[in-house]
């Protein structure tokens, strides 16, 4: 039976990636920094849990440990661990860029460097990064959270060369907006940034459970990128051939949120 650890999996994208791996008869580890939300989750799913904080060396240890006891390696890691942040450059304080950066990219980094080892003795693995869209489109009032994403984007296309040859496979997540908990734990100095990114989590029609399903598919058909919305990869495909026209509409984004920010 194949085995799977998914980071951050207490609610949202983790869950719902967790549900589609039990449901198609994996050993899943349901791990979250809340570990009410963990051992919650895992009843649900009739899964394992642990509480990992993905900014802490002796906690991705721990998981490695546990993996080892219990199932004697792993098969597929899931760094989704992640939070949110916005709001213009000049008011995102130190503190917050730290925070962020601990979470989104270190937390990423420290769960390939421990499982990593683990693969290569195997001669087999594979490793799942949750990016973002924000990534690869770079939105104005949201530098911090861009640039963490997209340091999870340049990780993975660097381990995907690093690792393959290795017989470990690397795939990478570009979100779009998903009804997820995401906001509930936002940083921002700017409410409005924090309201933009609301209307569109709740305008969104793909799901938890569609982009789950997504990543079960990638993974088994050892796909590097996966788009979660439709919109998005036209998006990144204009971005590449026809660049101003995306940079027409991302200033018209800007001229309609700038003022309301300007005006806090």
């Amino acid at each position: 039976m194949k085995r799977i650890l998914i980071t951050g999996a207490g609610s949202g994208l983790g869950k719902a990636i967790a549900g589609r791996y039990k449901a198609a008869g994996w050993q899943v580890l349901v791990t979250d920094v809340d570990a009410t939300a963990a051992e919650t989750a895992a009843k649900e799913l009739d899964a394992d849990h642990l509480a990992l904080d993905v900014t802490g060396d002796e906690s991705w240890a721990a998981a490695k440990t546990w993996c080892d006891e219990h199932w004697g390696g792993l098969d597929v890691l899931v760094n989704n661990a992640g939070v949110a942040s916005g709001g213009r450059i000049e008011r995102i304080s130190m503190a917050d860029w730290d925070w962020i950066w601990e979470i989104n990219v270190k937390g990423v980094v420290r769960g390939c460097a421990t499982f990593v080892p683990v693969f290569k003795a195997q001669g087999s693995g594979h490793i799942v990064n949750v990016a973002s869209l924000a990534a690869i489109m770079n939105l104005p009032a949201m530098a911090s959270y861009n640039v963490t994403k997209a340091g999870v984007v340049a990780l993975s296309e660097t381990l995907h060369h690093e690792l393959v040859s290795y017989g470990i496979g690397t795939t990478v997540v570009c979100p779009g907006f998903v009804k997820t908990n995401l906001n509930d734990r936002m940083r921002t100095p700017d409410p409005a940034a924090l309201k933009f990114s609301q209307n569109l989590m709740a305008s969104s029609k793909v799901t938890p459970d569609d982009v789950a399903e997504l990543v079960f598919d990638a993974v088994a058909a050892k796909r590097f990128l996966v788009h979660t919305h439709a919109d998005g990869k036209r998006a990144h495909l204009l971005k590449r051939i026809a660049p101003r026209l995306v940079d027409k509409q991302v200033a018209k984004t800007w001229a309609r949120l700038r003022p309301k920010m300007e005006q806090e």
